[in-house]
């Protein structure tokens, strides 16, 4: 071996294992995400109890303002670090959770459902938005909880599920998770720019009805 082979041969695995660590540390920093996401989400009706209290307006505005920022803004962070499991060579190599990428869809359709409808005044694009967020946290704790994490101590039947949830170890499950991912993904992404392109990003709102009488008081 020469010099060049050497060298070629330790930043390859410098560049390898900064990728795998990389990778690896989304992985784990991910369920942080789920739970505060979860948490924001469910803190809903406690946030706007604590608005109704404020005497002062400005501050009710600052707190549902910081409350609305930090919601999407994970929201969005966790489309991001869900990238990773939209590449088969990333996937049947690193440790992760075999459904993670469908998770990653659930949360880009909350964004989706965000964009189309008002999630914060129609109830029916709330529960929307909990039941995407439900599933996807179900797609990702549970194969990393009973398989990346449980992967080195379980053993027997426990064994065979726990491979078969982590996609190193189902590598075939994993690249076919991975390709579904990305055409679920890119399907709502043309969705989304459909809708965009139509409204110019503002939600449709319909016209009220006309009447030929005036509005009584009560109105």
């Amino acid at each position: 071996m020469n010099i060049n082979d050497l060298t070629n041969a330790i930043v390859g695995g410098i560049n390898s294992g900064g990728e795998q660590f990389l990778e690896g540390t989304l992985a784990a920093a991910l369920p942080i995400i789920w739970i505060l996401l979860i948490g924001l989400h469910l803190s809903r009706p406690y946030i706007l109890d604590m608005i109704d209290r404020f005497t002062l307006r400005l501050g009710a505005d600052l707190l549902w303002l910081i409350y609305i920022a930090l919601r999407d803004f994970l929201v969005v962070s966790g489309v991001v670090m869900s990238f990773m499991f939209f590449f088969p060579d990333v996937v049947i190599t690193d440790s992760l959770p075999l459904t993670g990428g469908l998770a990653a869809v659930s949360l880009f359709g909350v964004l989706l459902v965000k964009l189309t409808m008002d999630a914060d005044h129609d109830a029916r694009a709330f529960n929307l938005i909990s039941i995407l967020l439900g599933l996807g946290a179900a797609f990702y704790f549970i194969p990393y909880l009973f398989g990346v994490q449980a992967n080195n101590v379980a053993a027997g039947n426990a064994g065979t599920i726990s491979n078969f949830l982590v996609t190193n170890t189902n590598q075939v499950w994993a690249v076919g998770m991975s390709y579904l991912s990305v055409i679920l993904l890119a399907i709502m992404g043309a969705y989304a720019t459909y809708y965009v392109l139509k409204t110019g990003g503002r939600a449709e709102v319909e016209a009220p009805p006309t009447s030929t009488t005036a509005p009584s008081a009560a109105e």
